[in-house]
């Protein structure tokens, strides 16, 4: 989520306050959440088109749309770009992808309720505009040069630096959609704990959600291209992040990661300022060229966590980033199955042991083919598909023992059902898309927006 800025909070004197700020994500048990986020794209009914801001059908009359059923508006220079209500969210990522952020909720049930209470929301006022919404993780079918940027200020300092640092960035900002979950630690131990091992089968989920085959109307020889994008973004502030695996992670060692990552921009008095490629260290000592003299706020740091993407990234809690967007029905799929693996002990233990012995050249090699090969990927003598049987079935255990049922008698392992099916046949949402494509489909991607639209 790219929310809304924060300048303020008291000044940053020492590094341990850095420390300190993720230190305060450490919550008891009792107190853990589920908070999901999901991104669709949003195009014209009439020809398919991505939508701009501004129009009669554009995404700002969406955004005001939206407002009728009790969420207020954000602005930046006069244009809403973003709305809140209660502990949730929607936001725009830079090609007008429409993400909810949904409140912090105890089960499984209740992320599901909220998506499908948005769900309602969203279409009611899409169909009034001649609008639909699709989950995929890549854009299928529109260039980068058919897309309209949002007037959002940090997205053109971002989108002025990216090509500086990588292939792909562009394509990131403007043609990926993702679904992902945010989790709660409840000490830094259990904060690396659970930051190994959702790194270490981050590339199961991409192989089990894998659902972006497409690239501007042909095959893309990926199964998650979404995921292959991330591969030539921005290497500072990207990727598997080999530390996390090695004695001495911890707080500490993650706030020196992130003062080694370039900055983008400073905040100040309603404007983004560019710093990108200057240093928060620098910062840190009053010496940063966008703002001589001046010391940042732990809002300036708040900010600057958001601008780092690794496959997991450490905020006050813990996001997994490592899935495609999808159909609706998918969306509850993913908290379910972090749930499962990260909220239970003797399922965080069965995990933690499934993945204790793999090496850097083993992360390195899911990462660098689950996004081609998806559950067909060879490992260790056997496939990814192999794992991911293993991983859900854990997960499914994990949330047995949670035991939330509904009235309906239903605990949330209902939830993995669609993992479930994947995990077994071994064909991923993107093998079936391309099914389609090869046959019913005559060889064109037009037909997705009709049949796996919201």
């Amino acid at each position: 989520m790219s929310a809304p800025p924060k300048s303020s909070g008291e000044p940053i004197t020492d590094r341990r306050q850095l420390v300190e700020w993720l230190e305060a994500g450490c919550k008891p048990k009792p107190r853990w959440r589920i908070g999901t986020e999901h991104e669709k794209f949003c195009f014209r009914l009439s020809d398919l088109r991505r939508l701009p801001y501004e129009g009669p059908d554009g995404i700002g009359a969406l955004l005001k749309g939206l407002q009728r059923f009790g969420w207020t508006g954000v602005e930046e220079e006069g244009r809403v770009i973003a709305l809140t209500q209660d502990d949730g969210a929607i936001t725009l990522e830079p090609g007008g992808q429409f993400e909810l952020s949904g409140a912090p909720v105890r089960t499984i049930h209740e992320t599901c309720a909220e998506v499908h209470t948005h769900l309602h929301q969203v279409k009611e006022v899409a169909a009034e505009l001649g609008i639909g919404l699709i989950g995929l993780g890549f854009d299928p079918k529109w260039r980068r040069e058919d897309i309209s940027w949002m007037p959002k200020g940090r997205y053109k300092i971002m989108g002025e630096y990216m090509p500086k640092r990588g292939g792909l960035g562009l394509d990131m900002m403007l043609r990926t959609c993702t679904v992902q979950v945010n989790l709660d630690y409840a000490s830094e131990a259990d904060m690396v704990r659970k930051f190994r091992t959702s790194l270490a089968l981050q590339p199961i989920a991409t192989a089990l959600f894998a659902n972006s085959p497409f690239k501007e109307g042909r095959p893309n020889g990926f199964l998650s291209y979404r995921s292959h994008v991330w591969t030539d973004t921005d290497p500072d502030r990207t990727g598997i992040l080999p530390f996390v695996f090695e004695k001495g992670m911890g707080f500490e060692r993650y706030v020196d990661y992130l003062l080694d990552v370039p900055m983008y921009f400073v905040y100040r008095e309603g404007r983004y300022l560019d710093a990108s490629g200057q240093s928060f260290r620098e910062f840190l000592k009053g010496k940063l060229p966008a703002l001589p003299g001046e010391i940042p706020t732990t809002g300036d740091f708040a900010d600057h966590v958001t601008t780092v993407f690794p496959e997991v990234r450490l905020k006050r809690y813990l996001e997994m980033r490592g899935a495609d967007g999808g159909p609706w029905r998918r969306l509850c799929a993913l908290p379910a199955l972090w749930v499962g693996l990260l909220y239970d002990e003797d399922a965080l233990a069965a995990a933690e042991e499934l993945v204790r012995d793999w090496t850097l050249a083993d992360h390195k090699h899911l990462r660098r083919e689950v996004p081609r090969l998806g559950l067909k990927t060879p490992f260790r003598g056997g496939t990814v598909q192999e794992l991911a049987r293993k991983v859900v079935a854990i997960s499914a255990e994990g949330l047995a023992r949670r035991a939330t049922a509904t009235g309906y008698g239903k605990d949330e392992t209902v939830f993995l059902d669609t993992l479930i099916e994947i995990a077994e046949s071994g064909v991923t949402p993107a093998e079936e898309l391309l099914q389609l494509y090869r046959t019913r489909w005559h060889e064109s991607v037009d037909p997705v927006f009709r049949e796996f639209a919201y």
